[in-house]
């Protein structure tokens, strides 16, 4: 097992090298640039974002669909994902994933505008879109939609399934001694309640759960921050020392140079909040819209709240804890920030992952099961949701560090394909923009 960790962490490395470190962050600059920093419009994009009224041809409505979306990107990666990152790149590596927060912005919004525009209607009535349909509709090149399909089919065992029930069951026996198969077995159970109803029930699902998880975990982090108030100006001067020179050795810390430090910022930064991964426009193609702008400004909040906001925070938490610099990692990490709030600190940070585990596994699922429609058809979707629910139970007894690899490696050989389109089709991004949202028409339908 050591040997197969020790491959797969090489072929991450390689992957996660300087070639997609660019391709990423370049795509997140081109397009900010391109669509005139679209991050300006932020603001309008959340009030759009909580109504909930019917606004288009859809499935579910514009909230639905971004709580959906977030209950995916607000998991494991915000909270043990930030504290990997930070043990093997450095503090530093906190400013990376913001940095790839504020630049995904206008990733996240172009992802969506492509997918609403070339979204079909399948065989019983559901919208059906996301990259897969962008890559064969808008650049007519359908091996790339089959290749990026088949890669998410898989990938989404891994970085919404696995990833997020190990995390969980480890936490449960670390904090509370319950054996991880228990942890695993209630999850899978709560799952297959979910998301055997399809879309609809978990979107209803996500409106609850996502906004209480959210407040609660940000009120434990602001907790804690107030609490130390007086250390944080020197933990922002280590984040940002740690940025561009790397991190020496302190304590049970090996160091990180900055090549490690970019490398894990930027990808934790893409596990977390998901620009570019091109997998939360799945969602916002069912999302009942007046136009493709519309619904890409509320998807575009996603990448807002989940790393500006919420990775932001817990890592000014965990840096300001100190405990990294004892070779604290992951799971222990937050663990060990969170306990400087007696007896309520664990609690908030048990609730916020536990959530955190189950929504993005209830979304993830949808985006699953969308790859497995596309290749397949619809008659293996319900086998798929099957498949989905035991490996909950499988990734709560596996290797951390084997699942955590692995993710990475999948997600970077996802994201090629659906950034090469982004870069390719930004003339129709910009040009759907220009008429609804340069324009003033954000009200108007495209129908």
């Amino acid at each position: 097992m050591e040997a197969v960790e020790k491959l797969f962490e090489t072929w991450g490395n390689a992957i996660w090298g300087p070639p997609m470190i660019v391709l990423l962050l370049g795509t997140h600059v081109f397009l900010t640039v391109r669509l005139r920093f679209i991050q300006r419009y932020i603001g309008t994009a959340i009030k759009l974002s909580f109504r909930r009224s019917r606004e288009g041809a859809g499935d579910i409505s514009q909230f639905g669909a971004l709580t959906t979306a977030l209950a995916s990107t607000i998991g494991t990666g915000n909270i043990v994902g930030v504290g990997t990152a930070i043990a093997a790149g450095g503090p530093g590596a906190v400013f990376w994933i913001w940095i790839t927060g504020v630049f995904g912005i206008a990733t996240k919004y172009a992802e969506a505008v492509l997918s609403i525009k070339y979204r079909v209607v399948n065989k019983e009535g559901f919208m059906a879109g996301g990259p897969m349909y962008v890559l064969e509709r808008g650049m007519k090149q359908r091996w790339l939609g089959v290749v990026f399909a088949a890669l998410l089919s898989v990938t989404a065992f891994f970085i919404g399934n696995m990833v997020q029930s190990n995390a969980i069951a480890t936490m449960a026996k670390e904090a509370f001694g319950v054996p991880q198969w228990i942890t695993g077995l209630a999850i899978m159970t709560l799952t297959a309640i979910v998301i055997l109803g399809g879309i609809r029930s978990i979107s209803a699902w996500c409106e609850r759960l996502v906004p209480l998880m959210a407040v609660v975990y940000v009120g434990g982090c602001a907790a804690i921050l107030v609490m130390n108030a007086g250390a944080l100006p020197h933990t922002l001067r280590v984040i940002l020392d740690g940025a561009f020179s790397g991190q020496a050795a302190v304590g049970g810390f090996l160091g990180a140079g900055v090549r490690e430090t970019i490398r894990y910022g930027i990808a934790r930064g893409l596990f977390s909040n998901e620009s570019g991964l091109g997998s939360a426009p799945i969602v916002a193609a069912a999302a009942q819209t007046k136009n493709p702008v519309r619904q890409a400004l509320v998807s575009s909040t996603g990448t807002f709240w989940d790393t500006v906001v919420v990775c932001a925070m817990t890592g000014l938490v965990l840096v300001n804890s100190g405990e990294w610099a004892d070779g604290l990692h992951g799971a222990a990490l937050s663990k060990e920030a969170f306990s400087q709030i007696p007896v309520v600190g664990p609690a908030v940070l048990t609730f916020g992952l536990l959530t955190f585990v189950f929504s993005t596994i209830l979304g993830w699922s949808y985006y699953g099961e969308k790859a497995v429609e596309y290749l397949f058809g619809t008659r293996l979707v319900r086998w798929y949701r099957w498949l989905w629910v035991g490996c909950v139970m499988l990734g709560s007894v596996a290797t951390i560090k084997l699942v955590w690899s692995f993710a990475d490696i999948t997600n970077a050989l996802m994201a090629i394909p659906n950034l090469v389109s982004l870069v390719v089709l930004s003339g129709v991004i910009a040009a759907e923009t220009k008429k609804y949202l340069w324009r003033g028409n954000i009200e108007a339908s495209s129908e």
